[in-house]
């Protein structure tokens, strides 16, 4: 039986350090990649950090492996984005999933229902966390109150 070791990310919308963040992000998912058997790397499609995190983990893939890992676009419900590019939203991404719970919830709710989801899927949840607010410190904090392991690439990208 495969075993699979799931990573939820979470992180601002917006980031100031591009460069920084980045260079925090790749090693750690070369790490996952090499040290594996298999890697689900659940993303959302919220903000900056999530779109760095997809573009990190494509690069990986290309450079070390593909074999053992599938990047997993998980919505809160369906968009009108997703509906009008599906094609490319399924290119992009290896899989893409729509929470079944969250998409039950009312439209305000349904990120915090997919984040709480995306938690209890993980084995860790790494984040880009500078302040103590909004939906991602929301799931970080739930991540924590859960006892998933958290890396949160802001403690290293300030030293």
């Amino acid at each position: 039986m495969l075993n699979i070791f799931r990573v939820a990310f979470f992180g601002h919308r917006n980031l100031y350090d591009f460069i920084k963040v980045d260079a925090h992000i790749d090693p750690i998912i070369e790490q996952l990649l090499s040290s594996k058997e298999y890697v689900e790397l659940l993303v959302g499609r919220n903000g900056d950090f999530d779109q760095l995190v997809s573009s990190a983990v494509r690069r990986a893939k290309r450079k070390y492996r593909d074999d053992n890992s599938a990047l997993v676009l998980v919505l809160p419900y369906l968009t009108a984005e997703y509906q009008n590019n599906q094609e490319a939203f399924e290119n992009y991404y290896d899989e893409v999933e729509v929470c079944q719970r969250a998409g039950k919830a009312h439209y305000k709710s349904a990120i915090l229902i997919r984040n709480h989801d995306m938690v209890d899927r993980a084995d860790l949840v790494v984040c880009y966390i500078d302040h103590l607010s909004g939906g991602a410190y929301q799931a970080v904090k739930y991540a924590k109150a859960q006892n998933k392991p958290v890396i949160n690439i802001f403690d290293t990208t300030s030293e």
